[in-house]
């Protein structure tokens, strides 16, 4: 009888979507844990949805399908937060104008392609074990960008999610602050595209950093455990789809989604565990 730890890892492809997994798993935590705290959480929805226009157009214009997205999903992203500025609207009415327009915009694309194309329909939910050695080079290459960017600013970047009015009044350039998390957002985004697709991406974003909050109120400790679980999550996601047939990003959101549900049921901050945790 085969391992059925051991066994997967004797296909390529898995290998592969195993390193892929654990690198968007890695920077969409990091990434995300400020976009908790800033209550960003339908921006990341509504950015996944406007890098599908770029997709399609790398499509059509037979370039990587990266380029297409970064363009379009960091577009997006700057013009959320220049409109939302500058416009007199609320944030969440222009992320909603936007997130539909673009979205709707790619679809229009999708159409007038006469054949069905399933690599593009692909990026609407994920193929992570379809991802190729260039394409984990290129993720990689991203993922590092972010997280570089991150761990340089990661101080200005924490001021201005806790406390924007004292960041400004300190010196610090907040608009410039925003506008770049929002093109990280953007890039994160994009990093998770073939592991998830548009549709689950922000459970990648989200859960994670959501899940790490129920445990824990200190920033070091809530960046440690959501990465802990954005790379767990996803790598426990892909054996199980492996196993059981099913869609490998579908599979992963679903891991996260339980393991967030168990510990709001049984966790020290809000579960089973909490009253043992006051009197202890």
């Amino acid at each position: 009888m085969l391992d059925p730890i051991v066994d997967p890892l004797a296909y390529a492809f898995f290998v592969r979507a195993l390193a892929a997994a654990a690198i968007v798993g890695v920077v969409c935590s990091v990434v995300g844990c400020y976009m908790v705290l800033r209550g960003l959480a339908f921006m990341g929805d509504a950015i996944s949805h406007a890098a599908f226009p770029g997709v399609v157009a790398a499509y059509l214009l037979k370039v990587p399908f990266y380029l297409g997205a970064v363009v379009a999903a960091v577009g997006t992203a700057l013009l959320i937060g220049r409109i939302s500025r500058r416009g007199n609207l609320r944030g969440d009415t222009v992320i909603g104008v936007l997130f539909a327009g673009m979205f709707a915009l790619g679809v229009f694309m999708f159409s007038t392609i006469r054949n069905y194309v399933g690599d593009l329909f692909g990026f609407l939910f994920g193929e992570i074990l379809a991802i190729s050695t260039a394409d984990l080079v290129a993720l990689s290459v991203l993922g590092a960008i972010v997280l570089a960017i991150v761990a340089l600013l990661w101080k200005e970047l924490l001021y201005a999610t806790f406390d924007p009015l004292g960041a400004a009044a300190s010196g610090l350039r907040v608009g410039l602050l925003d506008d770049l998390f929002l093109a990280l957002i953007a890039l994160t985004i994009v990093v998770s595209l073939q592991a998830v697709g548009i549709i689950l991406v922000v459970a990648m974003l989200v859960t994670p950093a959501a899940t790490a909050q129920l445990l824990t109120q200190r920033f070091g400790r809530l960046i440690a455990i959501a990465v802990a679980i954005g790379i767990a999550c996803p790598i426990a996601g892909l054996y199980l789809s492996f196993w059981l047939d099913t869609a490998s990003g579908a599979t992963i959101v679903l891991v996260e989604t339980a393991v967030f549900l168990a510990i709001l049921v049984a966790g020290p901050r809000t579960g089973w565990l909490r009253p043992r945790a006051r009197a202890g």
